[in-house]
């Protein structure tokens, strides 16, 4: 299943309410699942983000649902990028020329 990494910035709603964050990760994560996306990894970090989300999702389509479900509430901002395994980076070597 494809992978999705997002690098999350909370906003001015999400900053002031950051005691909540362990309760919106759980709610985050049930709502992936009911669009048919599995986050699989959430980190809180330090530095020019503040969180890291990572999504499995069957298209682009159910992750780009995921996430503006989450955009939607109003707490994060996302950037998110498409994520390639070594096994996936393989088959895309295989498919150039030369």
């Amino acid at each position: 299943m494809p992978t999705y990494v997002s690098l999350l910035n909370w906003t001015d709603q999400g900053i002031r309410n950051y005691k909540d964050t362990p309760k919106r990760a759980d709610a985050f994560a049930a709502a992936t699942k009911k669009v048919g996306a599995n986050l699989l990894k959430l980190y809180w970090t330090v530095g020019p983000y503040d969180l890291v989300a990572v999504i499995e999702a069957p298209d682009e389509e159910t992750a780009a649902a995921a996430l503006l479900q989450l955009g939607g509430a109003g707490n994060v901002r996302t950037a998110t990028m498409r994520a390639f395994g070594q096994e996936e980076m393989e088959q895309v070597i295989g498919r150039t020329a030369g």
